[in-house]
């Protein structure tokens, strides 16, 4: 049984739900129950959700949730801890947060972890603190964790407009990387820049291997964050130091590469990748620490912030699809709910 449960919170609640997989039309409103929290979790109020490129893969039929999970489509979104479950912290009550969850973020409200909260740094828009967490949490332990990043390293990062690649230039260069990244347009690669980044590379029109070359005086990166994956691999290779990291987070170009293990052993790269929102709740309780003490004071001193690309209301989950779907947006797409 939850604890603290005001009387004011409703039955039912307004959640984005679709009958059979498809494109962005799918989408409609309907209503479910209002979660109850259980041990260790919170209920939040949900003020804004972020469309995170999981949201569209699940809704087209591809990435179901794991077991135990809401089926409602969400995995980060901000909002008031309204209610608490048996053993969560109670100075979390009446608290703005902002969450990872493994899913139920397009919706009212939304139970999540206690652990996988973090607090809203006054003066943070809610809208900002809900386009936080999946990329946050996808960078800082991908980028530092299994990239095994440095300060004085450089990082490359295919898709720098998106909302990954923007949280990776902006949490690389707090933390004294050199960051290079590829965008599909000129625009894009200006857009870049500006984030921070310190070499974007348009991959219509220049050769990234050779550009990234150049830039390190032939040496190569020490990292780099994949979310294409495909051709993109043996590429990827070419632009490695030695003693290199090859990270793989996505693989929208394709699952299956083909790569010279001659280079690999030369050159002693490691390869590596993840996925976060199978991992368990340890884990991810974990994660949440080690942000809070190490990325999360950025946020509180305002140096940390998402780059937003546009809001849309939650009844408009399907035309905010169709906008990252068409790879028009610089930064996050969140929902207001």
């Amino acid at each position: 049984m939850a604890e603290n449960l005001p009387e004011a919170i409703p039955a039912t609640m307004i959640a984005m739900g679709f009958d059979e997989p498809g494109g962005p039309e799918v989408f409609r409103e309907e209503q479910r129950p209002v979660p109850v929290p259980g041990a260790g979790e919170v209920l939040i109020r949900t003020a804004f959700a972020g469309v995170n490129r999981p949201d569209v893969i699940q809704r087209r039929g591809f990435y179901p949730p794991p077991p135990g999970a809401s089926p409602i489509p969400g995995l980060e979104l901000a909002g008031e801890v309204v209610a608490l479950g048996e053993g969560a912290d109670g100075a979390l009550l009446r608290r703005n947060v902002c969450a990872l969850v493994a899913g139920g973020g397009y919706a009212g409200y939304c139970v999540a972890q206690a652990d996988h909260c973090l607090a809203v740094p006054e003066g943070m828009p809610l809208a900002e603190a809900a386009a936080m967490p999946e990329t946050l949490f996808t960078v800082w332990h991908n980028v530092f964790e299994r990239g095994w990043a440095k300060e004085g390293e450089t990082l490359l990062v295919h898709g720098g407009t998106s909302g990954i690649g923007s949280m990776a230039i902006t949490l690389g260069k707090l933390f004294g990387l050199a960051v290079i990244v590829t965008c599909g347009s000129e625009e894009k690669c200006a857009a870049a820049r500006r984030i921070g980044a310190d070499l974007a590379i348009n991959y219509r029109e220049r050769d990234f291997v050779e550009e990234t070359k150049a830039f390190t005086g032939g040496t190569g990166v020490e990292i780099v964050l994949d979310m294409v994956g495909g051709g993109y691999v043996p590429r990827n290779l070419e632009c490695l130091a030695q003693d290199g990291r090859h990270v793989t987070i996505a693989a929208l170009g394709g699952a299956r590469a083909e790569i010279n293990m001659g280079v690999l052993m030369r050159n002693r790269i490691t390869m590596t990748g993840s996925t976060l929102r199978p991992r368990s709740n340890e884990f991810k309780a974990l994660l949440a620490q080690e942000i809070r003490q190490n990325a999360w004071p950025f946020a509180e001193e305002g140096r940390l912030r998402p780059v937003m690309d546009r809001i849309f209301p939650l009844s408009d989950a399907g035309a905010a699809h169709a906008r990252m779907e068409a790879g028009e947006h610089i930064g996050k797409i969140v929902l207001e709910v």
